[in-house]
């Protein structure tokens, strides 16, 4: 469906923005939006750093120190952004989920003798499945309401209740996910929903979602790289290690953008864990990996997706982390450093948005810059 633009007669997006104003520094609302970022301030599962629960609010904070245009697709805010409310009782589910699950972190599982660890797995289990059934009706709400839905986390289980919403509203689909780690292993420490299982559950329980193709994959065990393998051409996996091997024999990166978007259908979700990216972009990240793609990188493949006529569905935006004092709260951004991490997340989320909308219309691609280059003066 074609997004159409409107016009915002009283904000100059040349001042200085509004943080108050909303997302980006910009005015909006629900009924306006043709995008909106659902928050989900979860993290009951991280298995090593922490931090993501507060990766929502660390992003909206930075969106006010964005330049709204942007050479590819001009003013993507006029088409609508609305940031929503988080959705009610998460915060408090997750800090009850969290508690529980840290003795069975401690532990790497939970052992046969441990009674109170086996209650303590089952609460988090049913928390996260009460945590799906909730981000899956809010999403499909947004589906319904012709919408483009964005789910903001939190750890990279967050999306799965997403995944759902869409196989329902718009039938099969495949999924574009960018992380240093495969996600495919099963019912990691016992969570059912695991970070670390997100792929492995959506291929298990979803059978809509008709390819996976991950990119930047460098973190995984045997088991993980035997299910992919298992998985036959529903999986297409670009290992960090091959892709940066094809960059240094001379490949353009252009080629292999190219290379891994025809393996996706006509319809997408991109699943972005920012851990994708090299950690001089996330060094908070809860699990961040040495090697992946660099900024430039992601946002060509993302070019690439949006220039090649599918459709993206939806996205999610997982694992950002701001830096945590010693209390595990997160530090006063006295300095920009501070905020590094939220504010490239923020300039991804909006590049992801912009994107997005080209896929659905909102941009003729013949008319505006294709590849920005030396020439482009």
């Amino acid at each position: 469906m074609a997004t159409e633009s409107r016009s915002l007669p009283e904000y100059n997006p040349n001042a200085p923005a509004d943080a108050s104003a909303g997302v980006f520094g910009v005015p909006g609302s629900y009924e306006t939006a043709s995008v909106v970022y659902l928050p989900v301030p979860w993290e009951a599962t991280t298995s090593y750093g922490g931090g993501t629960v507060h990766g929502p609010e660390a992003i909206l904070g930075a969106s006010a120190q964005l330049d709204l245009f942007d050479l590819e697709v001009l003013n993507p805010y006029l088409h609508g952004l609305y940031w929503a409310p988080e959705i009610p009782g998460i915060l408090a589910m997750n800090e009850e989920a969290s508690a529980r699950a840290a003795a069975i972190k401690e532990s790497g599982g939970v052992p046969e003798n441990r009674t109170d660890l086996a209650e303590s797995l089952a609460f988090v289990n049913r928390a996260s499945d009460e945590l799906n059934r909730k981000v899956r009706s809010e999403t499909a709400k947004i589906l319904r309401d012709g919408k483009l839905p964005a789910i903001i986390g939190g750890e990279h289980s967050v999306p799965f209740g997403a995944f759902q919403a869409a196989a329902e509203c718009a039938g099969e689909f495949g999924i574009l996910h960018f992380d240093a780690h495969s996600d495919t292993r099963s019912a990691y420490m016992g969570f059912r929903h695991s970070h670390a299982s997100i792929m492995r559950n959506a291929a298990e329980q979803i059978p809509a979602i008709t390819r996976f193709v991950q990119v930047g994959i460098r973190d995984f065990c045997e088991e993980e790289l035997q299910f992919t393998r298992d998985q036959g051409s529903r999986f297409e996996v670009y290992y960090d290690q091959i892709l940066q091997t094809r960059k240094m024999s001379g490949t353009p990166f252009s080629k292999i953008s190219a290379d891994i978007i025809k393996n996706l259908p006509e319809q997408v979700w991109v699943s972005f864990d920012i851990d994708g990216l090299d950690p001089r972009f996330c060094p908070h990240t809860g699990t961040p990996v040495p090697g992946g793609l660099d900024f430039m990188e992601a946002l060509m493949i993302l070019r690439e997706l949006a220039k090649s006529g599918r459709k993206i569905i939806g996205f999610d935006l997982v694992e950002v982390a701001p830096p945590l004092s010693a209390d595990g709260t997160p530090l006063e951004p006295v300095q920009a450093i501070d905020e590094w991490d939220a504010n490239v997340a923020m300039r991804l989320l909006y590049k992801l948005s912009a994107y997005a909308l080209a896929s659905r219309g909102a941009a003729d691609w013949n008319n505006l810059l294709k590849t920005p280059d030396a020439s482009s003066k």
